[in-house]
C-alpha cells in the first residue's frame, strides 16, 4: 500500500474502472513471477538477458508494448509489462531466459512464467496518450511477503481501496500477487493521482485498512523492517527510451 503523498507532481485524469482502453488500443498491465533453475549461473543468466534485450527493445519499437521491466531477488524473477496485445507473452520477450527457468504447473499446462494477480493500482491506462511518460523515469521493483493467515485480509482491504478510488499514489504503481508474495512496480519521479480523480473526499477505505494494523499483515523476517523490499533491476526498457 502506498502512503498518502507528501509532495511531488500531481496529475488529474478522469479514470474509468480497469478497462484499459484508449480508442482501439488496449494497454494490458501484466505481472509474472519466475524461478531460475538451480544450475543456472549468474553469468549464464546475464548472457541470456543480454540476447533477449534486443527482442524487448524491438517489441517496444514495433508498438507491441510500452514498458518491459525485469527484476530479481535470490533465484526469483519478477516481470512487469505493458502490452498492447493479449498475444504478447514473457516467452516472446525473453526466449533465451525462459529456457533457464523452472516450470510452474498451471490449469492449462506448465509454464516458465507464473501469472500474478493484479490487485492494486492508482490509475487506469485509458489511452497511449494519457499513459505516456514525460522525461526519463526510474523503474522500480519491490516485493513483500504476506503472512499466510493475513493474505485474504490484505486482498480484501486493497480491493476496497481500489474500488473506492480515492487514495492518492503513483500513477504507474501496480501491485500483483502470487502465492503469498506481492510484487510492486512503480516509477520515480512519481506522478500522484487517484482513480476517481474528480472526487476529493477523504478515503474511508484507507481508514478501514489502517484500523486493522497493516504492519501485522507482513512477514518482516523475510522482507526486513520495511514492508516492501527493493529488488535489483535486471533489465528495463520503455517507449520513452526510444
Amino acid at each position: 500500500m502506498t502512503p498518502v503523498p507528501r509532495g511531488g507532481q500531481r496529475r488529474k485524469d478522469t479514470a474509468a474502472r480497469y478497462a484499459g482502453y484508449g480508442g482501439s488500443v488496449m494497454i494490458i498491465r501484466k505481472h509474472f513471477r519466475a524461478c531460475l533453475k538451480d544450475d543456472v549461473s549468474d553469468e549464464t543468466k546475464k548472457a541470456a538477458v543480454a540476447r533477449d534485450a534486443a527482442v524487448c527493445r524491438a517489441a517496444v519499437a514495433d508498438g507491441k508494448c510500452l514498458t518491459v521491466a525485469l527484476y530479481g531477488h535470490e533465484n526469483m524473477l519478477f516481470l512487469y509489462m505493458e502490452a498492447l496485445s493479449e498475444e504478447l507473452t514473457p516467452q516472446t520477450l525473453f526466449p533465451q531466459l525462459s529456457k533457464l527457468l523452472e516450470l510452474w504447473p498451471q490449469k492449462d499446462g506448465k509454464t516458465p512464467w507464473a501469472y500474478m494477480y493484479h490487485i492494486y493500482y492508482h490509475a487506469v491506462p485509458k489511452s497511449e496518450q494519457m499513459w505516456a511518460r514525460s522525461g526519463k523515469k526510474m523503474r522500480r521493483g519491490r516485493i513483500a511477503y504476506l503472512k499466510e493467515e493475513k493474505l485474504f485480509s490484505y486482498i480484501y482491504y486493497h480491493k476496497m481501496i481500489v474500488d473506492e478510488g480515492l487514495l492518492e499514489g503513483d500513477m504507474y504503481q501496480s501491485i500483483a500477487l502470487h502465492d503469498n508474495i506481492l510484487f510492486s512496480y512503480f516509477e520515480e519521479p512519481k506522478i500522484f493521482t487517484h482513480i476517481n480523480s474528480e472526487d476529493y473526499r477523504p478515503s474511508e477505505a484507507i481508514k478501514a485498512w489502517l484500523a486493522v494494523d497493516p504492519e501485522s499483515h507482513f512477514d518482516h523476517e523475510l522482507a526486513g523492517e520495511d514492508n516492501f523490499l527493493l529488488i535489483d533491476e535486471i533489465f528495463s526498457t520503455g517507449r520513452e527510451d526510444i
